[in-house]
């Protein structure tokens, strides 16, 4: 007997998950990769994808339009960690990295980028010195992204107090330097304006052409994807938005907006697999 994947807990949700089964070959697929694909660990550079998510995604993949990943790290980065290059059946996967900036495709096996935003030299080098005058806590570190730049707190002694503390200011170092600041789970992102994953998200629906759209994501920035499928969905697109939420870590603004919430990346990974299962039968 197959399983089937967990039922959406709203009317709009069914509807898109339904869209998605009757015509898979016209759908999208598109998932966040740290807190969705890969456990949120201590340190970014040790993310890796879920041992079940390249098999899941293998045996989706060659089913709909496209699976895509969509996130704030360079797209060869999100490769590396989430071992999606030379996988058979991921033939029609993209990487859309930096909210959309950078893209690989497993056809090409290329990274394709726009030009970097002239801001983000000068945050880079400007944020070691800033946050020292801000008394910055000890364990607050910056993660170099390439075309952003984020300021990390949870190994603070207080992470959720050095967040508030730092937020402020740190908005104002990005807005003077023409950058925007984006709040995560305690890590605050200076970025070029216009990069986010709804744009991202809604600009490659459009280019495939796709009749249904599912979304999973975990954290604050999710929510611009998650505004672009309902976008979609009030322009006549069915769409599914799905919340990995670990336990302790579900963001409320995320969890409270989805069709479905699942128990973090091992649970999204069987999600998949089970969506897998049911096109295949």
């Amino acid at each position: 007997m197959v399983s089937s994947p967990p039922h959406p807990t709203t009317a709009a949700g069914r509807d898109g998950l339904a869209a998605l089964l009757a015509r898979p070959e016209k759908a999208v697929v598109a998932l966040d990769f740290d807190g969705t694909l890969a456990e949120i660990v201590p340190d970014p550079e040790r993310a890796r994808a879920h041992p079940g998510a390249v098999p899941a995604l293998a045996a989706l993949a060659p089913r709909v339009a496209s699976v895509a990943v969509v996130t704030g790290r360079p797209a060869g980065v999100a490769v590396r960690y989430g071992g999606f290059a030379g996988v058979p059946g991921l033939e029609h996967l993209v990487v859309l990295g930096h909210y959309g900036a950078e893209r690989w495709d497993a056809v090409t096996g290329t990274v394709h980028a726009a030009a970097p935003h002239p801001g983000v030299a000068p945050v880079r080098a400007a944020l070691p010195g800033f946050l020292d005058r801000h008394g910055a806590w000890p364990g607050i570190w910056i993660e170099e992204k390439g075309r952003a730049v984020a300021v990390h707190t949870r190994r603070a002694a207080d992470p959720d107090g050095a967040f508030e503390a730092l937020k402020g200011p740190l908005a104002d170092l990005a807005a003077a330097h023409g950058l925007v600041l984006e709040p995560g789970r305690l890590v605050l992102e200076l970025r070029p304006p216009g990069m986010d994953k709804g744009v991202a998200l809604a600009d490659y629906v459009r280019e495939i052409g796709a009749s249904s759209v599912l979304y999973a994501g975990d954290d604050l920035g999710d929510l611009p994807a998650y505004a672009a499928v309902e976008k979609l969905r009030s322009d006549g697109t069915p769409g599914l938005l799905v919340c990995s939420a670990a336990e302790a870590r579900a963001v409320p603004d995320l969890a409270d907006r989805a069709d479905l919430t699942v128990a973090g990346p091992a649970a999204v990974v069987e999600f998949l697999a089970g969506l897998a299962r049911e096109l295949e039968a």
